[in-house]
């Protein structure tokens, strides 16, 4: 395989694919390395893929008999915890219902698999058929420079040489630290891990407890005291049959309150909120993995540079500012714009930082980056620990007085309030609060 490429991409997760299909569309020859035997195969992430792009790459995918996706979201959940109480904001709506859906669920060991035929498919679609290439069980080694221009890629003793790369090997981003966008490891206090269980349940059961229809799903978000006093929150997403519950914890934090993921994990699960959810179920998968706390500052110094593009996790493209974890759709995102990018450039047989700064454009302009750039304040505040713990017990403090019932004079519900603020917080606290929530969301 001595020809030249017009693109190598490296990763074959969310946004090395949608860069791959792109290429694939436009008759770009292209090769895509994936480290794992089959791409999804060493992915163990997974939860919500959130807005239209995947319509765009795979349009009508709701149509599929056996599609990558688990469900669709018709019903959000946000829940405050402390540790006897749940307190749970709850919107469903039959908005959501009609295709092409907000977001949907995905276990990536099957949705990448699945996404990966579908590249396939449009490889054997375009001119180049039988000169780009899908190709796995690969690891790069090294991104090879010349004149500080990427002009290939080294696996093992052998290489393949392209005029442009896309990086997208994830949030271990060693390729982009070897070609000097990321100057050294990421701090961990910038860092989570994510840790998962996958509990399967017969699926007319999971169907009833959690009031499903057909094909529709729910997601739900944790704050307070699922964390055991770790910086970070919880989540469950329905799977066909399975759900997905877990955590993200801050690796800083829970290191220096010597505690393990798995425990936090076991202590989460402990909740009456939660062993009521999982009772009967049966544990079939056990996961972590690391991911961005989705602040800026650790993103690389920049996104592109002659002949390369960042793309997904290994940009550190991901956030939650208490609304949803968003990763999935900005990797997506990111994959799409860097591949047109790369189209564009070979209209001008110009592979320079110059013509490859469009990529940064696209992406200032895109959601991805408006949201990280305007919501970083929000990030910030949803790990402070009035938001990890002082609030939620408030919050369950207040549900508590205000759901129970005596045989006596029920007090106002501004003096439970009062009463509950003066346990676990100060107004003056709520009032910056409150100052800064409406100024960061």
């Amino acid at each position: 395989m001595d020809e030249k490429f017009d693109c190598i991409v490296i990763g074959g997760g969310v946004a090395g694919l949608a860069a791959a299909m792109t290429l694939a569309r436009n008759n770009m020859k292209f090769l895509l390395i994936e480290r794992g035997e089959f791409a999804g195969s060493k992915n163990v992430s997974g939860g919500v893929l959130w807005g239209s792009d995947l319509a765009k790459l795979v349009p009508n995918y709701w149509e599929e008999e056996d599609g990558g996706w688990e469900r669709f979201i018709n019903h959000r959940r946000l829940t405050l915890m402390d540790e006897q109480s749940a307190f749970t904001l709850d919107f469903k709506s039959s908005h959501f219902n009609e295709p092409p859906y907000s977001g949907v669920v995905v276990l990536r060991s099957k949705f990448d698999n699945w996404l990966s035929g579908k590249v396939q498919e449009a490889i054997d679609a375009s001119d180049f058929a039988m000169d780009s290439f899908i190709a796995t069980n690969i690891k790069v080694d090294e991104v090879l420079m010349e004149n500080d221009k990427a002009v290939g890629i080294r696996t093992g003793e052998d290489e393949f040489h392209a005029d442009s790369v896309i990086i997208a090997e994830g949030v271990n981003n060693l390729l982009t630290r070897q070609v000097g966008l990321q100057d050294d490891y990421v701090p961990a206090d910038h860092m989570l891990t994510g840790i998962k269980e996958i509990i399967r349940f017969d699926q007319e059961v999971l169907e009833q407890k959690f009031q499903l229809n057909e094909l529709s799903g729910m997601s739900n978000e944790f704050v307070g005291w699922a964390t055991d006093g770790v910086e970070g929150g919880g989540f469950l997403y329905t799977n066909r049959d399975t759900i997905s519950l877990g955590l993200v914890l801050g690796i800083k934090d829970m290191r220096e309150k010597k505690k393990s993921p798995h425990d936090v994990l076991n202590h989460f699960k402990t909740h009456p909120a939660i062993a009521d959810i999982i009772k009967g179920g049966e544990v079939v998968e056990y996961s972590a993995h690391v991911v961005s706390s989705g602040d800026k500052r650790v993103m690389p110094k920049e996104l592109y540079k002659e002949g390369i593009l960042l793309v997904g996790e290994s940009a550190n493209l991901l956030m939650n500012a208490g609304k949803a974890i968003q990763g999935m759709d900005y990797a997506m995102r990111s994959g799409i714009l860097a591949a047109e990018t790369i189209v564009k450039a070979k209209e001008k047989d110009d592979y320079s930082s110059a013509t490859l700064s469009d990529y940064r454009k696209k992406m200032d302009e895109s959601y991805v980056m408006k949201d990280i750039n305007g919501f970083q304040d929000a990030v910030h505040l949803l790990h402070t620990e009035t938001m990890q713990q002082k609030v939620p017990n408030l919050i369950c403090d207040f549900g508590r007085q205000f759901f129970t019932i005596k045989n006596e004079p029920t007090p106002k519900s501004k003096d439970m309030l009062k009463d509950a603020v003066k346990r676990h917080a100060s107004f003056w606290e709520l009032v910056k609060l409150g100052f800064k929530a409406g100024k960061s969301l």
